[in-house]
């Protein structure tokens, strides 16, 4: 093996701390350029988009349409039972279209060719072809119950201004213990969201991965390490390739958000702006914590076939932090959601999840983020430390305890 001197002690030292950013800069530039033109970059981009429209209009475009039914009547007077029906099946979302039929054979015949989906005879009987749809059969049976009660009343003597009058009850007022009325809007705010960052965090840590195999791979890494020190490199590609994932979550979130606003799906407010903001506050730190796991554990590899065995760990646990953010946004103050708020990493994604609902206090935020920052900035010192000591070590993967203890990069 022949050793590679004057890349980690003496290239970049010396230099003033604003050479030494400029550096990063130019490295991270050059992630940008190079990157944002490839192929992969702009099909992600075009794929997630369609998928993010997909989530927010297709649920929209198909329940937007209520349920409609056709009831026929027999008889040739007026029927109560038709306004009846339409005021049951209007709470429910369900709509009722009534024909008269001259009598009770005429009705049958209707439901028998198709063009009606229930018969009301006598008032008390109901004819249908089959089954009778659930949705149907509830707001039937509530109009008959409004109609036949309205007739006892009468019966009775009570004039019909009072019968009126008592049975125009208001339907139950709702209120949520999160105290406002788009709870459920920004539940599902809160879940798209959710997606949209596992997606981001698990695409860009790859990404990341890909570039340091890739560039060690090809031995790009040697000419680079000529003219930076390992850091540089590092720092640089995480910035330049956060920049780009940073760039497409905004276009992201501002479509879906636009489209969610157009269908009417969500409200627009400064509750649904901050959920947004939080979205990307905890991007940056998750992706900052990610991305550098990812880097170090690439760069013990050379070879693309061995990324999957030494990224596992960290992609299972964007799995579990995950399915523990889709849980907290239905069970937002349960024990394993109020912990994992607070443990790093699980809170990238499951804190801003708890806050959307309304179910995290500020101190709890602020808990998480400083938490959050801190394993940050330990695990980006430990990235960097592997990063320096494996980058130029091709062959074998690289054992974690030796790429701690190693203090000279080598390349055979």
């Amino acid at each position: 093996m022949t050793a590679v001197t004057g890349v980690t002690g003496e290239s970049g030292t010396g230099r003033a701390p604003g050479a030494a950013g400029g550096m990063v800069w130019l490295v991270a530039r050059r992630e940008v350029t190079s990157r944002i033109r490839e192929r992969a970059f702009l099909v992600s981009t075009g794929i997630t988009l369609l998928i993010v429209l997909a989530v927010v209009l297709v649920p929209r475009l198909v329940g937007s349409g209520h349920a409609s039914f056709r009831v026929a009547l027999a008889g040739t007077g007026r029927n109560p039972i038709g306004p009846a029906l339409a005021a049951a099946g209007r709470p429910a979302g369900v709509g009722v279209h009534t024909r008269t039929y001259p009598d009770a054979a005429a009705a049958r015949a209707a439901v028998r060719t198709g063009d009606a989906d229930a018969a009301l005879l006598n008032g008390d009987t109901v004819v249908s072809d089959g089954d009778l749809d659930g949705d149907l059969a509830a707001v039937l049976d509530r109009a008959h119950q409004a109609v036949a009660t309205r007739q006892r009343l009468r019966d009775r003597g009570i004039s019909p201004t009072a019968v009126a009058q008592a049975l125009d009850v208001p339907p139950l007022r709702q209120v949520t213990l999160a105290g406002d009325a788009d709870h459920s809007a920004r539940r599902g705010v809160a879940l798209v969201g959710v997606i949209i960052l596992f997606g981001q965090l698990i695409g860009y840590g790859n990404w990341v991965a890909f570039g340091v195999v890739e560039e060690k791979s090809s031995r790009v890494v040697e000419l680079l390490l000529a003219a930076v020190r390992p850091w540089q490199l590092l720092a640089g590609k995480i910035l330049g390739i956060g920049a780009l994932a940073l760039g497409q979550l905004v276009l992201i979130s501002g479509v879906g958000l636009a489209a969610a606003v157009g269908g009417g799906s969500v409200r627009l407010s400064l509750v649904t702006l901050g959920i947004v903001g939080q979205v990307f506050a905890w991007f940056v730190l998750g992706y900052a914590f990610y991305s550098s796991a990812y880097a170090a554990a690439a760069s013990r590899v050379s070879r693309q076939e061995e990324l999957n065995n030494v990224t596992g760990p960290m992609t299972l646990v964007l799995m579990v932090s995950y399915f523990i953010a889709i849980y907290a946004a239905q069970h937002p103050t349960g024990v394993l959601a109020r912990v994992a708020s607070l443990v790093p990493p699980f809170s990238a994604m499951t804190m801003p999840t708890r806050t959307a609902v309304g179910r995290a206090d500020g101190w709890q935020v602020g808990l998480a983020i400083g938490l959050m920052v801190v394993a940050t900035v330990l695990l980006v010192r430990l990235s960097g430390r592997i990063y320096a000591n494996t980058i130029l070590r091709t062959g074998a993967r690289v054992r974690l305890s030796e790429a701690l203890r190693a203090r000279e990069p080598a390349v055979t």
